[in-house]
């Protein structure tokens, strides 16, 4: 057993024991044993696995080994890969970064906050986007030595440090570093829960949504040197109404792809599903740091927004390749194959992975497809 896998079964075996503890003690506790854990986490090397080829998809001319790998956030650095990879993830997802380096957040002497509520299955973070930035991520995904099966994706997202065209213009600065840098495809984050213009998409800030991805196209998209696949993925509390006005946009624009969608910041709404035991934690948090909802209560909303932009699609006659990722809630090869029912060939999960780590350590992929 490895110290990563050892520190996880035994967090598991003692998580719901701890929520227990103050709220504030809690969230200190898991905030700094997050990083701990990812740090040893990134430098193991599993039992090669590679799933049966049935369960490989090829979308973009690209071959995923399965169709789920990490959402954004996981790898920030960049660190990782050949972990993953070993492990038989359908890919790999480093950020999400910004073309200024940022530390993130940071209050009552915690940084990067983060809980996990186990019994709810859930958990919530407040890190604020904490990356090296587009250039030091790019020149090390460069370096990085592929396995087959398991293509590099970069998430990168506007500098809410810089004013709006310095940012936009940064944004397609870090498109064209991580083009050069080999990877096989991009996601745009649009969905950050600790970005105002991120949160709760809605009418009132469709125009500024629109002008950002315009620009991103007349400055990057039309010029794109190599079939280099552009996603943008958007808040899981995107209003249903703006589905396919998105949806249009993106196809109009050149873009390649949609996810939905990141953590929520809708409390009230998912508060019924959090454990009575475990409310306490919850209300401190978001009440505390705000932040985003990630896990299992997503994952009706995910599936709901992912199909319905499926339903969209197959009503247009379509002359380029466009899909839709699904990302919150998927915690098993049921979620993997409903997904697949409802026409989405490609999942990303992050608070399911850990909860499946917990149980079966470097063989998550392994027991999931075999």
């Amino acid at each position: 057993m490895t110290t990563a896998e050892l520190l996880s079964k035994t967090d598991r075996s003692i998580r719901k024991l701890a929520t227990f503890l103050p709220s504030f003690l809690y969230t200190g506790i898991y905030s700094y044993g997050r990083k701990f854990f990812l740090n040893r986490f990134c430098n193991e090397e599993p039992k090669p696995f590679r799933a049966a080829k049935h369960h490989s998809v090829k979308l973009w001319d690209i071959e995923f080994s399965v169709p789920l790998f990490n959402s954004a956030g996981m790898f920030k650095t960049g660190d990782g890969y050949r972990t993953i990879a070993l492990q038989g993830a359908g890919a790999y997802l480093a950020g999400t970064t910004t073309s200024v380096a940022r530390k993130g957040n940071r209050k009552k002497a915690i940084i990067h906050p983060f809980v996990p509520l186990p019994r709810s299955g859930t958990a919530l973070n407040w890190m604020g986007l904490p990356n090296p930035g587009n250039e030091i991520l790019a020149k090390k995904l460069s370096k990085v030595e592929k396995i087959q099966g398991c293509p590099i994706g970069t998430s990168l997202s506007n500098s809410p440090d810089l004013s709006n065209m310095d940012a936009l213009y940064g944004c397609v600065e870090g498109l064209k570093l991580f083009e050069k840098a080999n990877v096989d495809f991009i996601e745009l984050n649009e969905s950050c829960p600790n970005l105002e213009a991120h949160n709760n998409l809605s009418k009132d800030i469709i125009s500024d949504l629109i002008y950002r991805l315009e620009f991103i196209s007349s400055n990057y998209l039309r010029k794109r040197m190599r079939n280099l696949p552009v996603i943008v993925k958007f808040s899981i509390d995107t209003e249903i109404e703006l589905l396919y006005l998105l949806i249009d946009a993106l196809l109009d624009l050149g873009f390649d792809g949609i996810n939905f969608g990141n953590t929520s910041t809708n409390y009230n709404l998912f508060l019924d599903e959090i454990d009575t035991k475990e409310k306490k934690i919850y209300s401190y948090f978001y009440q505390t740091f705000g932040g985003g909802i990630s896990g299992k209560p997503l994952k009706e909303k995910s599936l709901l927004l992912c199909s319905s932009a499926v339903k969209y699609l197959e009503r247009k006659n379509l002359s380029k390749e466009f899909y839709v990722i699904r990302t919150g809630g998927i915690e098993n090869l049921e979620d993997i194959l409903l997904s697949k029912k409802n026409g989405i060939l490609l999942n990303q999960w992050f608070t399911g992975y850990f909860e499946n780590f917990s149980k079966y350590g470097h063989r998550v992929y392994r027991e999931l497809f075999t």
